[in-house]
């Protein structure tokens, strides 16, 4: 029997070449990992320092709207007067928030039911 076409390379040879284009593949996949983690981490950093601005601007105004009802009951009660009722609310107000968040966190801690599983 006569075979006219290129000769088929032994399977040593195949192989190796399946060796070599495993590797390869593999390391063109960890350097695509590599790099979508680089750009996931870019995304994350911009969004924590966008996050600090936000909370930081948002607690500043926090503090000019209790200065401010400060200044407005001062008037009204006098200067100790008026510290002692804004501290008094603001004080209440966050003991309310903890209070909720704690009990958000006792929900989060529950033993799962058979409703809860998928």
């Amino acid at each position: 029997m006569q075979n006219n076409g290129p000769e088929e390379p032994g399977l040593g040879t195949q192989l190796a070449q399946l060796a070599r284009e495993t590797r390869d593949w593999a390391r063109a996949e960890g350097e695509y990992y590599k790099a979508l983690a680089r750009d996931r981490a870019n995304d994350v950093k911009l969004a924590l320092a966008l996050g600090v601005a936000g909370a930081t601007l948002a607690y500043a105004a926090l503090i000019a709207l209790l200065v401010g009802a400060i200044i407005i009951l001062m008037p009204v009660v006098g200067a100790i007067w008026a510290v002692v009722i804004v501290t008094g609310i603001a004080l209440a107000m966050s003991a309310l928030m903890v209070r909720a968040a704690l009990r958000f966190f006792q929900n989060a801690k529950r033993p799962a039911t058979p409703r809860d599983k998928l």
